[in-house]
């Protein structure tokens, strides 16, 4: 358990959600479990800080959001700017999941989730995506 707090503890994850109730408890959760949380509103929030060289390990957007760019299309436009960006989508409504066109090796997971269980899932993801780089360095 204490590699994974330290893995968390190293980890960057950028959070959209527009529902400020559930950002600042997924958030909060995350950050218990070690991670480093930034929460963004909007998908075009996200892009900026993307955009920004901000040390981000992975996206974990709701599929649902206002605005231009909904979190299909952010995850699009994730990957252009960095393609080894691990993603995970969520959603409580399955309209949305039904008509998703994800991004490859993307992951979806369903609202309501256990946060826990999400927090041990972005660990996973970002171990994964170290040992991809460390293996090709």
């Amino acid at each position: 358990m204490a590699e994974a707090a330290q893995i968390g503890m190293q980890a960057n994850v950028l959070l959209v959600e527009d529902e400020p109730l559930i950002g600042d408890a997924v958030a909060q959760a995350l950050e218990e479990q070690g991670f480093a949380v930034e929460t963004v509103l909007s998908a075009e929030e996200a892009v900026c800080r993307l955009a920004d060289e901000a040390s981000i390990d992975l996206l974990f957007t709701d599929l649902y959001l206002p605005g231009s760019m909904d979190g299909a299309a952010l995850a699009r436009r994730a990957r252009e700017m960095r393609p080894d960006l691990p993603v995970i989508y969520t959603s409580g409504r399955q309209q949305m999941i039904d008509h998703l066109d994800p991004v490859e090796g993307a992951m979806f997971l369903p609202k309501p989730y256990d946060l826990f269980k999400l927090g041990r899932l972005l660990q996973y993801l970002i171990v994964a995506k170290r040992t991809r780089a460390g293996a090709f360095a």
